[in-house]
């Protein structure tokens, strides 16, 4: 039996040698640049309070780890009420992971897309802070977007996001649209067969 066992105890050694070039190439997209750019802004975005890192991925880590000072910024983004009622300031692992998720959710409601969002275990165990930094990086684009007056920094360390799409399908506009698939849709017998021929030609465009 112990033979056997052999073979799969030997298997393990790759797989962990592969997760490792992994977490390697997830590191080398952490970007040290940009890490002084977000400490800048979110330390004028939340006033002396937030403290602020010394330089390093690490330290950039510890300091956002319990959550609170995303949790400050993100409401300091909300013209009226704020998303994040309680922010507390716990030892506690699953406190500062629910505080995290506060944030997230917050960031969701702001309008961040769930592609640009990081996962809680990728900021509080450090697996992806890349992925933190895109977070913070889409949020401030929003905030300079948006122009509510509540944004604090240089508008030019964010990229403006396009409104095209927006724009593009005003509600009256999707009704219109909803309108003219029920009529292509009720306009024969073979209303489902339609409707399939419709989607097929969306596909294709």
């Amino acid at each position: 039996m112990a033979a056997k066992g052999a073979p799969g105890m030997a298997n393990k050694g790759p797989s962990y040698g592969l997760s490792r070039q992994v977490q390697d190439k997830i590191n080398s997209k952490y970007d040290p640049e940009l890490e002084l750019i977000l400490v800048e802004w979110i330390t004028r975005q939340c006033g002396s309070s937030v403290g602020r890192p010394e330089q390093g991925k690490m330290e950039f880590q510890a300091w956002l780890k319990n959550g609170c000072v995303l949790s400050e910024l993100i409401n300091s983004l909300f013209p009226g009420d704020k998303p994040v009622k309680k922010i507390l300031n716990s030892c506690m692992a699953f406190k500062q992971m629910e505080q995290i998720s506060q944030f997230l959710t917050a960031a969701e409601k702001y309008g961040v897309t769930k592609t640009d969002m990081f996962q809680t275990v990728d900021l509080w165990e450090g697996k992806d802070l890349a992925a933190v930094q895109r977070t913070l990086s889409a949020l401030g684009s929003l905030a300079v977007t948006k122009d509510e007056g509540t944004y604090q920094g240089d508008p030019n360390w964010f990229f403006r996001k396009s409104q095209e799409n927006k724009r593009e399908f005003s509600e009256d506009q999707m009704k219109a649209g909803k309108n003219v698939i029920g009529l292509q849709m009720g306009s024969n017998k073979g209303a489902s067969q339609e409707g399939m021929s419709y989607g097929r030609q969306r596909q294709i465009l």
